[in-house]
């Protein structure tokens, strides 16, 4: 599993300005499988990084995530195509948009819509260059 000491800068540029997030990487089919499972808290600025390579259609659950999670589903260009808010702990009803997605952030449910993060917004990171 990723460490939270293992972290990685992604930024959200949104009309409301440059959000800075220091995420873990899901990197294995393992820890695509574990996410965010099991954590009780998670910091104001953190979340998890999910990369896709090549890009596929994708859908997340909640199975055993006891915090509400906004995931954020971009394209091959980092341009946020989806979000699903608020998702509900313990759901097994699967998320995700109906096209290809390059890469998925989840963080604190609710904080996208408090920082303005909306569709068509921007993510980057080094990542997604590889």
């Amino acid at each position: 599993m990723a460490k939270a000491d293992d972290t990685v800068p992604v930024v959200v540029t949104s009309a409301t300005g440059e959000h800075l997030f220091r995420v873990e990487l899901a990197r294995t089919a393992e820890e695509h499988a574990q996410g965010l499972m099991f954590r009780e808290h998670l910091e104001p600025d953190a979340g998890m990084l999910f990369l896709f390579d090549p890009p596929r259609r994708v859908a997340f659950w909640m199975k055993n995530t006891l915090i509400p999670l906004d995931m954020i589903f971009t394209d091959n260009t980092g341009r946020i195509i989806a979000i699903e808010a608020n998702s509900e702990p313990h759901s097994l009803e699967p998320r995700g948009p109906d096209t290809t997605v390059r890469a998925v952030l989840e963080i604190n449910g609710g904080l996208a819509e408090r920082l303005g993060i909306d569709v068509g917004d921007q993510l980057r990171t080094p990542l997604l260059a590889r």
